[in-house]
């Protein structure tokens, strides 16, 4: 019947408590994160707790917790509620073996016991840096590919304009080149035309020189001859 009742005291606040975390959750209020004690509550007499002693100081003062405690065992022990039997000073023995076993090797397993949780905690936290030191040289990384990219656009762009200047580049030197071949072929189509010319000129003038010299007669030479020679002989006379 003790158990029972034990059992469904711890429920209801069990119950409680997962209510208000419901309604905690549902409302969407922030819930405070509890943290892992590193050190045990307080305790007097090796293992009541303190606040034990601090429900007694409300209602009964300093020596209520101490005078609830021996009428306990006081009550307990004189209704034979607890008997007192060979197992009990076993009992008494192991706690006394214990406690002395606490006070002498505790503190030395309590320093080792520390070393290895500071060990474990720091392999731990360096493990944690480390993969954050990770991380970040990972997003480094990513910024400066990305920074990488964005000079990969600018390279491009580059290019498409060298090979925009390469293609007006060509396009002048093709349009030269078509220039130089049209002169060209105007100027030779001038100079046959000017050759022509010169041939068609120098014919016309040996025809016409050919056919004077061909109507001239030999008496009309020899008076001409005679007539030049007396010109001159006048000429003559006249400058003397």
């Amino acid at each position: 019947m003790l158990s029972r009742t034990a059992l469904l005291s711890v429920q209801r606040p069990l119950g409680v408590l997962a209510m208000r975390s419901a309604s905690a959750a549902g409302s969407g209020d922030q819930v405070a994160r509890r943290e892992r004690p590193e050190h045990p509550g307080k305790v007097r007499l090796g293992f009541i707790p303190e606040e034990w002693f601090q429900f007694f100081y409300n209602k009964t003062g300093v020596t209520g917790p101490y005078t609830f405690g021996v009428g306990l065992l006081t009550y307990l022990c004189s209704k034979e509620i607890y008997v007192m039997e060979h197992e009990y000073y076993s009992g008494l023995s192991l706690a006394i073996m214990a406690i002395v076993a606490v006070k002498k090797l505790g503190p030395t397993i309590a320093a080792w016991t520390d070393k290895e949780i500071d060990k474990i905690e720091n392999e731990w936290k360096s493990g944690r840096e480390e993969e954050l030191q990770n991380l970040s040289d990972a997003i480094e990384a990513e910024k400066k590919e990305q920074w990488r990219a964005e000079g990969a656009l600018l390279l491009m762009d580059a290019k498409k304009e060298n090979i925009a200047l390469q293609l007006e580049a060509a396009f002048r030197e093709r349009a030269m080149n078509v220039y130089t071949e049209v002169k060209r072929r105007l100027d030779y189509q001038v100079e046959c035309r000017h050759i022509e010319r010169r041939i068609n000129q120098k014919h016309m003038v040996n025809w016409i020189v050919n056919n004077v010299l061909g109507s001239i007669t030999p008496q009309q030479e020899k008076e001409t001859l005679d007539k030049c020679i007396a010109d001159l002989s006048a000429l003559a006379l006249r400058t003397k």
